[in-house]
Formats: structure tokens, sequence, C-alpha cells
């Protein structure tokens, strides 16, 4: 008969994990899932800022784009409205001069041209997180007689 030899493990020998490096597991597993998770949620607010900052951009160009067709080109005109989750504000008034474009608006009175600048806000959310933008830009229209007085 061949003498086999039963080993049993030695104490020095790790069967399994302990319970502290269980634990030491789940703390490192835990702290990467938060960080993955506070990347994504910060990910998609980025995103609803960048959608939101977009459509406010394309719904400012397209108002602007009706002033003198839909919207009166005249000074003193003031208008509001909505579209979709924005509220928006439009005013028309006279240009201002202003020291670094003097120029412009002397060619505008030589040729017979008004000059009015067009304020637009458009604004969103709710408060405390209400956010608004404000685009400007400066439109020409004929002098009429009566205004050249």
């Amino acid at each position: 008969m061949s003498s086999r030899r039963h080993s049993l493990p030695s104490r020095g020998r790790s069967q399994g994990f302990t319970l502290l490096e269980m634990l030491l597991a789940f703390v490192v597993f835990s702290l990467g899932f938060a960080t993955v998770l506070e990347i994504m949620s910060g990910s998609m607010r980025n995103t609803m800022r960048a959608r939101h900052y977009s459509e406010v951009a394309l719904t400012a160009q397209s108002l602007m784009d009706q002033v003198g067709l839909e919207i009166p080109l005249e000074d003193g005109f003031g208008a509001g409205g909505k579209s979709g989750e924005y509220e928006w504000e439009l005013e028309i008034h006279n240009y201002v001069n202003s020291e670094e474009n003097i120029h412009s608006v002397e060619l505008a009175e030589m040729t017979s041209v008004v000059l009015l600048q067009v304020d637009l806000v458009i604004s969103w959310g709710k408060p405390p997180r209400e956010q608004s933008r404000h685009f400007t830009t400066i439109r020409s229209v004929l002098a009429t007689p009566a205004s050249r007085l």
C-alpha cells in the first residue's frame, strides 16, 4: 500500500476573503459607482443647458427675422409672447449714438435712413432657476418725410 499524504490547509494560506476585505471592496466599488453617477449627472445637466441655449438662439433668430415683416419696424413698438417653454419680450426704439459707431449714425443721417435698435429678451425656467438671454440688433428703415423734420 502506498501511503498517501493528506495535506491539510495551512493557516498561512488564504481560503477566501475576510469580512474586512469584503467591506473594503464594497467601499471602493461604491465610491467608483458614485463618481460615475456624478459624471453622468453633470453630463445630463450640460446637455439640457446646451439644448436650451440652442433653442433660445433659434427662437431669437426666428423672432428677429420677423421684424419688419410680421412685426412692425417702428420706434416705440413693444411686444411679448410665448414660444414653447420660452417667454419673450421685444422692444424697438431709435438707435442711440455711441462714440464707437458715430460714423454709422452720421452716414444714416446723410442718406435719410433711420437706425432702430431691436432688443429681445428670452427667458425660461421657474424661480429660482429662471434664466434669460438678451439679443440686440440694429435695423435701418428709410425715413419718411414727416420723420425727417
